[in-house]
């Protein structure tokens, strides 16, 4: 495994993943900026870095590598020379393609270190932090009493979602919503630029720049020829059937021949697939009830390669358990419900993302201690599972799968 980049299950031993530290971008927002910013409360900064550190902890002392995304972007940008084009591109994507206010805000970044301008631009750019006065119509026209010219980014810590390791590549992801579009900009500059990724024949499976919707949290990687994607709130079946293309194309060598969509609400509570359904062993599953439809019916499509327009069939199923059997190889499976399939506890540990499981070798998992009852029901079936603290670092409504991006993965 020489490869910077190489996953090929959800399961292997964990030995490289890339975190996101909580910094000051998840409180520099008021409780009126929430919804913009995709956020239900505002995390009490200090004891969020807390818990993150525990979490980073945990990883490396069950052996993995721990890599920060804001230090691997400010030593990509350095490393290809490219301060000022990074630049001109965040700005052009916060709406400052041009004209005063654009010169304004260069100008005040430029003149910051290389990481420096990275935190601050991940922390959002206050009015009140330049001595500026827009002129141009753009900012003119503007809401005069809106406190920032550049958005603080605070769901950037869930490093799963601007982009997905799939075998010796990955997917660069077009998010849904203007809050989240240009937190991928940074994984794309390091692919490019960082000596640790660039010129190591990855794979970009799918860059950014599409108008149909994908996001990490509901691209999981079963096996080392299998996929599932939700088709969710975040990720649509148009990007789907691109993501396929790509990987069905004989050209690309990507070893994948099969990819199961699976169709969860469109709802803020179940927003990607691995906020209701993770693997976490080679034959178990947690999912939360409330995906299921009446004898456990929930929509799959299960695509493979053909010599046809499309460039793959599809054939659909509403029998989730009899689909993984089938193209994982299983005579069994043991589909574990979140709060041990209470409605009440269900509810509310999967808002908690007791669904959101991190597998860290086979059989291991991380979760959040809040979880308790999903928690020891997952022992009550073999699992260790090892508990991380998650009082604040919960509010931003992901878990600890969400919290982390594997970049290498043992072969199982």
């Amino acid at each position: 495994m020489t490869a910077p980049i190489h996953v090929r299950s959800e399961i292997g031993k964990l030995k490289t993943v890339l975190l996101k530290r909580p910094g000051e971008e998840i409180e520099n927002f008021t409780p009126e900026m929430m919804e913009r910013l995709l956020f239900d409360d505002i995390p009490f900064l200090p004891e969020a870095q807390k818990e993150h550190d525990a979490f980073a902890d945990i990883l490396r002392d069950n052996g993995a590598e721990v890599l920060y995304l804001e230090n691997l972007s400010a030593e990509a940008i350095d490393a290809g020379n490219v301060k000022d084009a990074f630049l001109e591109e965040i700005l052009t994507e916060s709406g400052y393609a041009a004209g005063t206010t654009h010169d304004a805000l260069k100008e005040y970044l430029m003149s910051m270190s290389t990481l420096d301008m990275v935190d601050k631009i991940m922390s959002g750019v206050r009015k009140n932090e330049i001595d500026f006065v827009p002129s141009d119509l753009v900012s003119a026209a503007e809401d005069r009493e809106y406190p920032f010219f550049m958005d603080p980014m605070p769901n950037l810590y869930f490093t799963r979602d601007p982009a997905a390791s799939i075998g010796d590549g990955l997917t660069i992801n077009r998010m849904t919503f203007d809050a989240r579009h240009r937190e991928s900009l940074f994984m794309e500059t390091i692919i490019k630029y960082h000596p640790r990724f660039a010129d190591k024949g990855l794979h970009v499976w799918r860059d950014r720049y599409h108008t149909t919707r994908l996001e990490g949290g509901d691209e999981l990687v079963l096996s080392d020829h299998v996929l599932a994607i939700g088709v969710s709130q975040r990720t649509s079946a148009d990007a789907i059937q691109d993501v396929a293309r790509s990987l069905f194309d004989p050209a690309n060598d990507s070893e994948y021949d099969t990819i199961i969509a699976i169709e969860i609400p469109h709802n803020h509570a179940m927003m990607h697939l691995d906020t209701v359904f993770t693997m976490i062993n080679h034959d178990q599953f947690t999912v939360h009830p409330g995906i299921l439809g009446e004898g456990g019916k929930i929509d799959t499509w299960t695509m493979h390669p053909a010599n046809n327009e499309d460039g793959f069939t599809i054939e659909h199923n509403q029998d989730l358990e009899g689909v993984l059997k089938k193209e994982l190889g299983l005579s069994e499976l043991d589909l574990i419900p979140t709060g041990d399939g209470d409605p009440i506890i269900a509810g509310r540990e999967q808002w908690n993302d007791g669904s959101n499981t991190l597998a860290i070798a086979p059989g291991v998992v991380v979760t959040y201690n809040r979880n308790y009852v999903s928690n020891e029901l997952l022992r009550k079936h073999g699992l260790k599972v090892i508990d991380t603290l998650s009082s604040e670092l919960s509010r931003g409504r992901g878990g600890p799968r969400c919290m982390s991006m594997p970049l290498v993965r043992e072969d199982l």
